[in-house]
């Protein structure tokens, strides 16, 4: 989806008029075209709109789009955290919900990757610390 998309759903929410639920589901192919975009700024602008209407919302079933999108977002951004905590919440609406399970699997892991990659970078260094200090010993001996 590309910004031909986006330019329609732009056009689509500025001629959705005082109608709520059109421009709420035109807002909503927005977010959506926006947080899956390439670009960052896109992503960024997505996730506001969607924090914007995301108090505006009654039904359940909105509130749990508008989260896990938001998780999206957020996933995309690299804030792992952020984004786990917004997909639990989807998951409290909807515990069954196989969308909103496998993105929480996907940053899992993503942390769970960080994690052992941010270990190895840190035994590395340390590594090479004991390794410098064993050989300037080694030089004076």
């Amino acid at each position: 989806m590309g910004k031909c998309f986006q330019t329609g759903c732009e056009r689509e929410v500025a001629e959705a008029g005082d109608s709520d639920e059109r421009k709420s589901e035109s807002i909503m192919r927005l977010s959506w075209a926006l947080v899956h975009s390439r670009q960052p700024e896109d992503v960024q602008r997505g996730m506001a709109m969607l924090e914007a209407s995301l108090a505006n919302t009654s039904s359940p079933l909105q509130q749990r789009e508008k989260l896990y999108l938001l998780a999206v977002g957020y996933y995309r951004s690299g804030d792992c955290s952020r984004s786990r905590q917004l997909v639990e919440q989807c998951l409290e609406i909807a515990p069954d919900w196989r969308q909103a399970q496998t993105l929480k699997k996907t940053i899992e892991d993503k942390i769970a990757k960080d994690g052992v990659i941010g270990i190895g970078i840190t035994a590395t260094a340390v590594g090479l610390i004991v390794g410098g200090i064993a050989a300037a010993l080694a030089r004076k001996n």
